[in-house]
């Protein structure tokens, strides 16, 4: 929790939602905010000093402008911003080694109308050392505003695989739900038992759904004993639904603060993977998504 939270700027709408949404997490956990942004050279501007200068100059001031912006905003937050000049998903994965937690807007400058998730975010997703959180595109004032209707508790919702959760992302879910006051929804999907379906079972009686959901209920209550007990200030609800574990937890998050989920460490993958279901959830979601990385047990 003492490394930074690190935002990747780039001059775009989304970089400037993600970058206030990483000062409001780093203000909660107490540390400072750093600011990349990368320019790198253009083709055939190698040789060409002035246009090299004029980039810098540019990707300065918009540097110095969100730092200063944001200083403001948050008067207590330490704010650094820093240029890089490689491209940048390489700046932004070097720079995440040294960070508790990067930020990224879900498209930025070289994204178009419709695009959902550009391609630099969901590098991040898949590759970051570190938890990697984005923020959607929505309406102005929509999201993480910190207030909420009478009739609505804040929230944080987490994915919890079957047969176990990922540590690491109930970890960052609990804690996240403990910094922001906030209730805690733990969400599994569950599918109808292979023995459910055969040639001679052609109907599941209600009885026998009801029982396997209630065993699923009852594991998941127990997966989640020890952080209960490690975070008793937080408010928890199980949700087990059978869905596809995408569609179970888009259905979930709807206003939610946060949706965390896990991404499993590839060794093969040079350049990281993103699960099917963490793949379908950033191209969905209306609310910011924590993906964090965890060690296939």
């Amino acid at each position: 929790m003492n490394h930074p939270v690190l935002a990747g700027v780039d001059g775009s709408t989304d970089s400037a939602a993600a970058a206030d949404w990483a000062a409001r997490e780093a203000v909660l956990r107490g540390v400072p905010l750093r600011l990349v942004h990368a320019s790198p050279l253009l083709p055939g501007t190698a040789g060409a000093v002035p246009a090299v200068d004029r980039l810098h100059d540019i990707g300065e001031r918009m540097l110095v402008r969100a730092v200063t912006e944001l200083s403001d905003r948050y008067p207590d937050l330490e704010v650094r911003g820093e240029q890089a000049d490689e491209a940048p998903a390489s700046a932004l994965l070097a720079a995440a080694r040294s960070a508790g937690l990067l930020v990224v807007g879900a498209r930025g400058t070289g994204g178009f109308e419709g695009l959902a998730v550009g391609s630099v975010a969901l590098r991040m997703a898949a590759a970051a050392p570190c938890p990697v959180v984005l923020v959607p595109q929505r309406p102005a004032g929509t999201f993480g505003d910190g207030t909420h209707g009478a009739r609505t508790a804040a929230q944080v919702v987490v994915g919890c695989a079957a047969p176990h959760p990922s540590r690491e992302a109930a970890d960052a879910a609990f804690s996240a739900a403990e910094a922001r006051g906030a209730d805690l929804l733990a969400v599994r999907a569950w599918a109808l038992p292979a023995e459910s379906v055969s040639a001679g079972t052609l109907v599941v009686t209600e009885e026998d759904r009801a029982t396997w959901e209630d065993q699923e209920v009852l594991r998941l209550s127990d997966d989640l004993r020890a952080w209960r007990e490690k975070h008793p200030q937080v408010t928890v609800r199980t949700d087990v639904r059978l869905l596809h574990p995408a569609e179970a937890l888009l259905n979930t998050s709807e206003g939610a603060e946060l949706l965390v989920v896990g991404r499993r460490i590839d060794p093969r993958a040079a350049e990281g993977r993103l699960g099917p279901v963490a793949h379908a959830v950033l191209h969905h979601t209306r609310c910011p998504v924590a993906v964090v990385p965890h060690a296939d047990r």
